[in-house]
């Protein structure tokens, strides 16, 4: 019994007809499952999936209205967890931005979920969107050279660079700033410096690159017991692993905590163990200054990156070309107090 062999993926945009073909079944079918009306076998709607996937088929919206080759006025901004302050204020530059020049923004959301960053994306693209701004995830996006081969759609990575494909980056010196709050402490008398990492993406890698590189400069050996990686990026596993480490025998003196969520864990800790240690955070955040010790931190304009990304963006749709650039921004480092903390356990006083 001979297998039926699927037809060659076509030359130009994929159709529901061209899913059909090569699926092996009706355009209705097709319909039912892209469009989720009507009843489809199991079966049946998983061939569909699997041509659709095979193919780079894009349910498009907006380009029923458009003609051939021509794109709305519209860009797409794919973010993470918007919850969080950092990608609120990146989106509300690149929103400015946009509209200045007369372009409105679609917004998505990922929260460093692959397979929704990738049907996101197809969907946006799938829109006619102009131009794409992502916070990628940290997985291989090698599928955009596939996801994106007939349209072509200008793609600018912000935060992070994108693995398996390239284009414009926009990033923070996340290592210089790094090595700038280590050195800090270390100018303060500190040696025992612990880190919080947040999971391994790249901004917190390189944020302790730029730990060890300042600790190595100074001739302080790097004691891994005091380099913590959390399994999530939350104030309370930030604060459960502070309360280990200064319950230790030999605690730190010093805390480095690598995103403002593991600061506010630090905080929290401390507090409750009625201790007082040096501290520098990585991000600015509201009422820093205004903390009891006010607190030490290394600051970021994520406005400046949002209005960084949009701009270099709208050069792409505007036909500059060039190889991709990369981008990376200054932060600086904002000295409080914190950093200077070193009381031992116990003399914290209400």
């Amino acid at each position: 019994m001979s297998s039926r062999v699927p037809p060659p993926p076509p030359a130009g945009r994929p159709t529901m007809r061209d899913v059909a073909e090569r699926a092996g079944v009706g355009l209705g079918t097709v319909s039912r499952v892209v469009n989720g009306s009507g009843a489809v076998r199991e079966e049946t709607a998983t061939r569909v999936l699997a041509a659709i996937e095979a193919i780079g088929f894009q349910r498009n919206e907006i380009a029923r209205s458009l003609r051939p080759g021509q794109h709305s006025h519209t860009f797409g901004l794919l973010l993470g967890d918007l919850t969080n302050p950092f990608y609120a204020s990146l989106a509300k530059a690149a929103v400015e931005v946009a509209g200045r020049e007369g372009y409105a923004v679609l917004l998505s959301t990922a929260d460093e979920d692959p397979q929704v960053e990738r049907r996101a994306i197809g969907n946006l693209i799938g829109r006619r969107v102009a131009g794409l701004i992502i916070v990628p995830d940290q997985g291989d996006h090698s599928y955009l050279e596939h996801l994106n081969a007939h349209d072509r759609v200008p793609l600018v990575f912000v935060d992070r660079p994108a693995t398996g494909t390239d284009a414009d980056v926009v990033l923070f010196d996340n290592e210089g700033g790094a090595r700038r709050a280590t050195q800090h402490l270390i100018e303060q008398g500190h040696r025992r410096i612990a880190i919080l990492v947040a999971p391994s993406y790249y901004t917190t890698g390189r944020r302790l690159r730029g730990y060890r590189r300042a600790l190595r400069e100074a001739g302080i050996p790097v004691d891994e017991r005091l380099v913590v990686t959390l399994n999530r990026g939350s104030a309370e596993d930030a604060a459960s692993a502070t309360r280990e480490l200064l319950t230790a025998a030999e605690p730190p003196t010093a805390v480095f905590a690598t995103t403002s969520f593991l600061t506010e864990g630090v905080l929290r800790a401390t507090q409750q163990l009625r201790e007082r240690v040096g501290l520098v955070g990585f991000d600015d955040f509201r009422f820093a200054d205004l903390m009891p010790t006010p607190v030490t931190v290394v600051a970021a304009d994520t406005e400046e990156l949002g209005r960084h990304a949009a701009r270099l963006l709208l050069d792409r749709i505007h036909g500059e070309s060039g190889p991709p650039r990369r981008t990376v921004l200054p932060v600086h480092l904002i000295v409080r107090g914190s950093g200077e903390n070193r009381q031992g356990r116990g003399t914290a006083r209400r």
